[in-house]
């Protein structure tokens, strides 16, 4: 036996491969020590997906090197385990507590490490139904949220990753342009690098507002959500770039895309509470009624959907929500537990002005 082992607490593999691969990472071993890695691997199978393991968990330490634990972790287990390698032929009645420590350091370095690989670095903001709520980033980016939303952020050294799962954001972005934000919406990529915008998702589509800077949409190809510079469609299609005051409305199942002119004031009312109208679909309206409203509504006749709708609403409202609807449509309401089941009144000869 070493006198190496012999100094050394009783250990099992895991822990054995983690002081290797802190060796290794130290500087190259000497003939007599890299003669006994080879002696400790050829002893057990089981040594070498050890050690296979622990290489995989310090290649991932690279990842998060740059955090204040890690870097007190990583320092405290490589020093720990020089103090041991210099003193490991004095004869000293404490070495064995030394020993103790500089493994100690070393898993608490790869049980910090190995928490962060298994632990996504993603992190969820949402709101529930008539619920708004403003987030504050890490880097100065602030979120606005809409009822019934959840944005996933993930911030990385070079790039800052955004998803829109569902529900409508205010995007108030800090302005980085070596780390330029984007936004995925289904499989539409905005992307900007300071600038104020607001980014919906919809059924069968999504649409971006932009109050100041600018901003490209971009169709995002196939695979994993990639974070792109502006000008940059290596990742997709530009689709548009838009100028303040503007919205993009673009289709998630296919290619259509508008681009119209907007009221800034009028589009932001929903951060007070008020939805505002000018025309929208029916449907388009019920969804965002939706996003505050206890009881739901239901559109159950495909022939209203496309009723546009005009006015201003309190958020959650959904009784003066129909009552002007039904007062200006053919509109039936069917009250259900729940819900309130919109339907075509038949017999009525009211029809949808579509000026």
């Amino acid at each position: 036996m070493s006198n190496m082992a012999a100094s050394q607490p009783p250990v099992g593999p895991d822990e054995q491969a983690a002081l290797w691969c802190i060796r290794f990472a130290d500087g190259h071993l000497n003939g007599a020590e890299q003669n006994e890695f080879d002696l400790w691997l050829a002893a057990d199978p089981a040594h070498g997906k050890a050690f296979e393991e622990a290489v995989a968990i310090w290649q991932g330490i690279d990842m998060v090197a740059d955090t204040p634990e890690m870097i007190g972790f990583r320092a405290e287990a490589v020093e720990g385990l020089r103090r041991v390698n210099a003193r490991r032929w004095a004869p000293d009645l404490s070495r064995r507590w030394r020993w103790s420590g500089a493994l100690a350091a070393c898993l608490a370095l790869f049980l910090l490490v190995g928490t962060w690989l298994l632990n996504d670095p993603t992190r969820s903001y949402e709101t529930g139904i008539g619920e708004r709520r403003v987030v504050m980033l890490e880097d100065g980016t602030r979120l606005t949220l809409d009822g019934a939303t959840r944005v996933d952020v993930r911030m990385d050294r070079d790039q800052r990753r955004l998803k829109l799962v569902a529900g409508r954001a205010l995007f108030d972005v800090a302005h980085d342009p070596l780390r330029p934000l984007s936004v995925l919406a289904r499989n539409r990529l905005t992307i900007a690098t300071g600038t104020s915008f607001s980014v919906e998702l919809l059924p069968r589509q999504m649409r971006v507002v932009l109050y100041e800077g600018k901003v490209e949409v971009l169709a995002q190809a196939a695979g994993p959500h990639r974070l792109l510079g502006p000008g940059d469609s290596s990742g997709g299609t530009v689709i548009a770039a838009l100028v303040p005051g503007h919205e993009l409305v673009a289709s998630t199942e296919g290619r259509a895309t508008r681009i119209d002119a907007t009221e800034a004031t009028r589009s932001q009312t929903w951060e007070t509470g008020v939805l505002s109208f000018d025309g929208e679909p029916l449907a388009i309206a019920v969804e965002r009624m939706n996003r505050d409203a206890k009881d739901k509504l239901v559109i159950a006749d495909a022939s209203i959907a496309d009723f546009p709708i005009s006015g201003v609403f309190t958020a959650g409202d959904v009784e003066a929500f129909v009552e002007g609807a039904s007062a200006l449509y053919p509109i039936a309401v069917v009250r259900e537990p729940g819900q309130l089941v919109l339907k075509r009144e038949t017999g009525v000869k009211k029809m949808p002005d579509n000026r």
